[in-house]
Formats: structure tokens, C-alpha cells, sequence
């Protein structure tokens, strides 16, 4: 007979056995417990669900939630490895200019580069990030001074804000060693400090606020009451081409132009030639640290992670525009020197990635690799015209990023497609994408741009030369003629970055001068 058998007074009967076996009175008390415990445990989960259920209080009220106050961690942690891997471009800017300067200037470039970084982490603490983040005017921001008082996150980019404060240091920090590039060999270590100290201070945040403050006149420029109402659209660098680069590249060549050449710089024009590097092997592969930095430059840029479709773009138009301007170069330099020069393609790939920086987010792979292929001959040119101008730059500087940055700039008002608006925090927004003159805009962009980047390299070119000059007026800026004689890291550094070599006049770089050589 099965349970389902027994009659009511069986099953009591067979309960009241059980009941007298100890084993199976624990086992019907471990039962018991399990089944009150789980419906106790379901009814707590209803209760911390939603209290008003038995009419109990919730445990503490639902905070307000403001907007400013909400960090997206994805997006943090995206802007984190971003600035990390531009920081990491210091590595490449401080090898390349070590590579393309001779062996005697080396140590200089080394302790430049790295002081250059510790300063500008400091003032860009101080003021250089209010300056140039903060809310105040259309010239220049008037909170955030010491980080004091900052929200949890930047404006609505849902980034934490000191992770947005360490990704545009690392920026800053890549304007000021530009423009070292250009002045290697000649500039005293002081007269770098002063120097650096308005640059990364007061000249780059400043200008910067121009384009990229959140209430910048350039970024407002169309809009109704700012400033050039009648251009109806703002001035636009996604990732800095502009504001980076051709800030950087312009105080370079202020600070060429007032330092002069170095002793025994001949030019082309005066039967002469330029100074040759004592490294290419860590020239180059400066440059390709640098190119690998880009990607943390120009996709970082977006300060999202979730823009999954505009992060892809913006990587690969960076690496299509750095291989146009390398092949581009290469063969733009075989057509004035008939050699297959290395230097000339690094320098003709970081013009591929300074031009794609701006307008990285808005053009297509074609677009790209065509602004890139454009940058390359630019430099190759751009150096041909400092070399006439009797403008010594010792690593191209002045035509990687200032000519560059300019073309750049400008390239977005020919080779935005279209399909492309504005990155965002959760998704891509492209109800209003942006159109240049090749895809059947109109002018609008390129006048912008035009503006903008008129504006900006005035402006730079117009205060650094007041800066250098005013440096140099009271001694600091160039190194005595003795001091370059005798070598510049011995001079200022007490050390030659290759001690136990010994240097011979017959294997040493065309154009190095010794004392001898007076």
C-alpha cells in the first residue's frame, strides 16, 4: 500500500512511530528549519525590495543624484589607460630627440625633457589646468586653482575628474617638450626652466581655453551672441592637432628663431648641409613609441569607452594616416636627396599622426590615409623651407607639429564625410554629423577652421617670441659661446651621456665644433 493509500488515522499512527525514533526526529526538525528559513529569507528580500510592502520606512532616503556627481567607472578606467599611454609618449619624444642631436648635446636633451615633466605636472596642479578647464570667460578659466573645490567628474563626461586631470597633464606635458625639439644644442638649462614655466603655465592652458574651455570664445565661435555669429559653427580639434600641436610647434619655432643656429651650423644655401644625428636607432624607435602613445592620444580622446564604433574609427584612422605620411615622405625625400632617408619617414609618420589628430573622429580610412600622405610631403617641405630660412631645427619640430598641426586643422573642413557627429558618454550622438567641402558641406567648416587655427598660431607665435626674446635679452637663453664649444652636457651637466668613448675628430658628426675648430 503507497502513502497516498493510508488513511487519515494510518498516516497519524505512522507520524507518532516516527516521532519516537531519535534519528528521525532530527531529521524532521533539520526539515522544518530548512522550509522556515527559506520563507523567512523570501520575505526579507520582498521587504528590502520595496518597504512600503508591509508599510515599513525604508532604511535611509535615496540620495539626490546630480549628474556632475555620477563617475562612470568604464569610462574612467578608459581615460586612465589613455593617459597612461600618453604619458608614455615622453619616453618616445625623449629618444627621438636624443637620436637626432649630436652626442654632446645628449644629457641636455635627457635632463630637459624630464625636468620639463616634473614642472608642468606642478603648474598644471597650480593654475594651468583652471586656466585652461575651468568655467570663467571666453580667454581664460577662473576656478580649480589648486584642484580646490572640483566636482566628483569633468563636466558631463562622467569621467572621474582627477583621472580627466592626469589625461590632459599628460597632454600639457607634450606641448612643452615640442617645443624643446627645435632648441636642442644651444638653450641653457635656466633659460629652459624660464621658458618651460610659460609655456606649460601660462602660454598653452591659456590659448588652450580658447578651443577646448568649456565656455572657450573659439568653442562658442557661431553660436547666437559669441563671438562670429555670422560663421554658425564652433572651431573644432578633437584631439588636439591645434591646441597641442601647433601651439607647441609654433613656440618652437619663436625659440629657434631668437636662439639662432648652433656654432658651425652651415646651410644648404651657404654650401653646408644640417647637423647629423649620433643615433638613428633610438631616433626611430622614439618614433614608434611615439606612434604606439597615438593610440592612447587620439582614441582617448573620446573619454568613452562605450563609443565603441567611434574608439575603433579614431585607432584606425591614426594608423592609416601615420603609414601615408611615412611612405609619403620617404619618397618626397628620395626626390630631393636620391637616398632612401630614415629620418625624414619618422618624421613623415608623426606628421601623418599630427595631421589625423584633429579631425580623427570625423573622416573616413580613405580621408585618413589621404591627410596623412599630405602630411608627409608637408614636412619633407617644411624642413626644406627652415634649411633656406637659415632656421636651424634640429629634429623638424617646427614642420611636424606646427606645419602640421596647421594642415590638420584644416583638413577636417575638406575630409569630414558626413556620417559622423559627436562621442558621448553611453553612445555615439550623430544627429547632426559634420561635412566638409569634399563631401558636399559647403565652406562653413573650413572657414571655422581657418579662424581658429589663424587665431591660435598668431597668437602662440606672437607670445613665445616675447617670452624667448625677453629671456634671451637678460642672458639665460643661450649658452655661452664657450660653453658650446665645449659641449653643452659637459658645459651645463658635468657629463657626457657616453663616457667611456672617446669621440675622434674623424668620427665624429659633420659640423660638431670643438675649441679646436675656432
Amino acid at each position: 500500500m503507497t502513502n497516498s493509500q493510508l488513511p487519515i488515522a494510518g498516516k497519524i499512527t505512522r507520524f507518532s512511530e516516527r516521532l519516537r525514533d531519535p534519528e528521525w526526529r532530527q531529521y524532521g526538525k533539520l526539515l522544518l528549519m530548512g522550509k522556515i528559513s527559506g520563507i523567512g529569507l523570501l520575505a526579507l528580500i520582498a521587504l528590502l525590495s520595496n518597504p512600503a510592502l508591509m508599510n515599513f520606512r525604508a532604511f535611509a532616503a535615496d540620495p539626490v543624484l546630480k549628474g556632475n556627481d555620477i563617475v562612470n567607472p568604464l569610462n574612467t578606467v578608459w581615460t586612465l589607460l589613455a593617459a597612461f599611454l600618453v604619458f608614455g609618449m615622453q619616453v618616445g619624444f625623449t629618444m627621438l630627440e636624443a637620436g637626432f642631436c649630436r652626442s654632446r648635446e645628449t644629457v641636455n636633451v635627457l635632463m630637459e625633457c624630464i625636468v620639463d615633466t616634473c614642472l608642468c605636472g606642478l603648474l598644471f596642479y597650480a593654475f594651468g589646468f583652471a586656466f585652461m578647464f575651468s568655467h570663467g570667460n571666453g580667454w581664460i578659466g577662473l576656478n580649480w586653482f589648486f584642484l580646490d573645490g572640483v566636482p566628483a567628474t569633468y563636466e558631463g563626461t562622467g569621467v572621474a575628474f582627477l583621472a580627466f586631470w592626469l589625461f590632459q597633464f599628460a597632454f600639457a606635458d607634450t606641448c612643452s617638450t615640442i617645443t624643446s625639439g627645435a632648441m636642442i644644442g644651444r638653450t641653457g638649462f635656466v633659460g629652459d626652466l624660464i621658458y618651460s614655466f610659460a609655456v606649460s603655465g601660462f602660454i598653452y592652458p591659456i590659448i588652450g581655453h580658447w578651443a577646448w574651455g568649456p565656455d572657450g570664445f573659439l568653442a562658442t565661435m557661431g553660436a547666437k551672441d559669441m563671438f562670429l555669429p555670422w560663421v554658425g559653427t564652433g572651431f573644432r580639434d578633437f584631439a588636439g592637432s591645434t591646441v597641442v600641436h601647433t601651439i607647441g610647434g609654433f613656440v618652437a619655432l619663436a625659440g629657434a628663431i631668437v636662439l639662432g643656429p648652433r656654432l658651425g651650423r652651415k646651410f644648404k644655401r651657404d654650401g653646408g648641409g644640417p647637423m647629423m644625428p649620433h643615433d638613428l636607432t633610438i631616433a626611430a624607435s622614439g618614433g614608434l613609441l611615439l606612434w604606439f602613445g597615438w593610440y592612447g592620444f587620439n582614441p582617448g580622446s573620446t573619454l568613452s569607452a562605450m563609443d565603441f564604433e567611434g574608439i575603433g574609427r579614431v585607432a584606425a584612422n591614426t594608423t592609416l594616416a601615420a603609414c601615408g605620411g611615412g611612405l609619403s615622405a620617404m619618397f618626397a625625400a628620395y626626390f630631393f636627396c636620391k637616398k632612401w632617408d630614415v629620418s625624414f619617414t619618422v618624421n613623415g609618420f608623426l606628421a601623418g599622426l599630427v595631421a589625423i589628430t584633429c579631425p580623427c573622429y570625423w573622416v573616413s580610412p580613405g580621408g585618413a590615409i589621404l591627410i596623412g600622405a599630405i602630411g608627409g610631403v608637408i614636412v619633407v617641405l617644411g624642413v626644406e623651407l627652415l634649411e633656406y630660412l637659415r632656421i636651424d631645427d634640429p629634429i623638424g619640430a617646427v614642420p611636424v607639429h606646427g606645419f602640421n598641426g596647421i594642415w590638420g586643422t584644416l583638413s577636417l573642413g575638406l575630409f569630414a564625410c558626413g556620417k559622423y557627429g559627436a562621442t558621448g558618454q553611453f553612445a555615439a550622438d550623430n544627429a547632426a554629423p559634420v561635412k566638409g567641402l569634399l563631401y558636399g558641406g559647403g565652406m562653413q567648416i573650413l572657414i571655422a577652421q581657418c579662424i581658429g587655427s589663424l587665431i591660435v598660431t598668431v597668437a602662440t607665435f606672437v607670445s613665445a617670441y616675447i617670452v624667448m626674446y625677453a629671456v634671451n635679452a637678460v642672458g639665460l637663453l643661450r649658452v655661452s659661446k664657450e660653453g658650446e664649444q665645449y659641449g653643452i652636457d659637459l658645459h651645463e651637466h658635468g657629463i657626457s651621456a657616453y663616457p667611456e668613448y672617446v669621440i675622434s675628430s674623424t668620427g665624429r658628426p659633420a659640423g660638431m665644433a670643438y675649441p679646436s675648430d675656432k
